[in-house]
């Protein structure tokens, strides 16, 4: 059943997507990442030598810092934290570069819904233009549910403030892996079946987050096409 949008989208339908590497001239990787009206800039900055207190210095740390578009971080903000180191950690090959401390910071531009995915892509840009060693990429999305059981993805802002709940989720993109096939295993599945983060907002059944999950995992394969044809573009660029 078609849903109607304010901006005429389908309910499967993602916003128009953009991303550029190398934007911050300091920075040693930077990215940003736009869908739709919403917008984001990640900056990579290291590793440089030790690691924070109460850190493994057998392996790579990293240190997420949000920044609004304006005023200060408040309880969201450091969940947005939270939940981008531990994506982090999750995606990069962690004993490379041992006793070590990345800095990432996520400036905000512009929210006009599904902020934190937006987040989480602009950041996987930015460490591929740093030249992170990662195991592989991820991709992240939203999925709403709407009063009437109807899921929405990548939400507008209005659209989120009118769901019954939403979802953000993220998928690892096993098509970019630097490891082994064997070592992309996930109890006998393959890695890009997978699921790095979920972080749910309102209340959902079971069920409706088994919908989310599906719908989510498959319009995932568009993000994964819009990034391999990215980064291929810019490297033939260089």
């Amino acid at each position: 059943m078609d849903i109607d949008r304010k901006d005429g989208r389908t309910a499967n339908q993602l916003r128009p997507l953009s991303c550029s590497r190398n934007v911050l001239n300091r920075a040693h990787g930077s990215a940003s990442w736009s869908q739709g009206e919403t917008k984001v800039l990640a900056a990579v900055y290291g590793p440089k030598a030790g690691t924070n207190k109460n850190e493994n210095p057998e392996k790579a740390c990293f240190e997420v810092i949000w920044k609004p578009k304006t005023g200060q971080i408040g309880k969201e903000e450091k969940e947005y934290e939270m939940i981008l180191k531990k994506t982090v950690q999750s995606i990069c090959v962690l004993n490379v570069h041992p006793n070590t401390t990345t800095s990432i910071i996520i400036q905000v531009v512009n929210d006009d819904g599904a902020l934190l995915p937006c987040a989480i892509n602009a950041l996987c840009a930015a460490l591929v233009d740093a030249g992170i060693p990662l195991k592989h990429l991820a991709v992240a999305i939203c999925c709403t549910l709407t009063e009437s059981g109807h899921i929405l993805l990548d939400p507008s802002k209005l659209e989120e403030q009118r769901m019954k709940a939403f979802v953000y989720l993220v998928f690892p993109n096993s098509t970019l892996s630097v490891l082994p096939e064997e070592a992309l295993k996930v109890r006998g599945e393959p890695m890009e079946h997978g699921l790095i983060t979920s972080s749910t907002h309102g209340v959902m059944s079971v069920d409706d987050y088994i919908r989310c999950l599906e719908r989510g995992r498959a319009a995932t394969s568009k993000l994964s096409d819009f990034f391999r044809r990215n980064l291929q573009s810019q490297v033939q660029s260089d």
